[in-house]
């Protein structure tokens, strides 16, 4: 039928079994070739998205014991989707580096954003498709406004190379390479920009 884009929400991406769920979904679609992943949501009603307990960790960043163990919580619950899903994928350098930065100040918007991020590695991984950084190819101005016309230029030439690949929601970057997000719910923002780029 042609190219298809899926799009995937936080509840859809809660757990390993939620993720089995979208693998099976995007494997049953030879035509769904790319995937616009969402951060973990709710488990059950008294949970925490993981973007919420992201922007947490943007609160207590001056708090070092706090920091890590929000944080540290953060990790065990993307390595409980990893393990439920028997995969070999090792993150503790990723999450390790992501620590460093949000102890040592980083931005509100790069706080947010490792929820998609640390989503689509996993995603990409489990698919076997190539995962791309949305920070290197949808752009923002430096006044934060969206580009649109850079951003279609750079991401359908990369997609071009890719015939199939997983591409985080929700965020992007300025033109100093400074994360950027868009308004919360901004996955599916995401998922127009991919489907415009690859012609879907």
């Amino acid at each position: 039928m042609g190219i298809k884009v899926a799009k995937f929400g936080g509840t859809s991406l809660a757990n390993a079994a939620q993720f089995a769920k979208v693998i099976d979904i995007v494997r049953g679609d030879e035509d769904r070739r790319y995937v616009v992943p969402s951060a973990p949501g709710k488990r059950h009603s008294d949970d925490d998205k993981v973007t919420d307990l992201l922007l947490h960790c943007h609160r207590v960043q001056g708090n070092e014991e706090e920091l890590k163990s929000v944080f540290g919580y953060i990790c065990s619950r993307f390595q409980e989707i990893i393990d439920g899903l028997g995969l070999t994928l090792d993150l503790s350098d990723t999450f390790g580096e992501i620590y460093r930065r949000m102890a040592s100040g980083a931005s509100l918007d790069y706080c947010a954003s490792r929820g998609e991020y640390l989503s689509g590695r996993i995603l990409a991984h489990a698919l076997g498709y190539e995962f791309v950084d949305p920070a290197e190819h949808i752009f923002f101005t430096m006044r934060g406004a969206f580009d649109p016309d850079a951003t279609h230029l750079s991401l359908a030439k990369r997609l071009k190379r890719c015939p199939r690949a997983v591409i985080p929601g929700f965020y992007g970057a300025y033109q100093d390479g400074r994360i950027k997000t868009f308004s919360r719910g901004g996955s599916d923002v995401t998922g127009s920009i991919v489907a415009r780029a690859v012609q879907a």
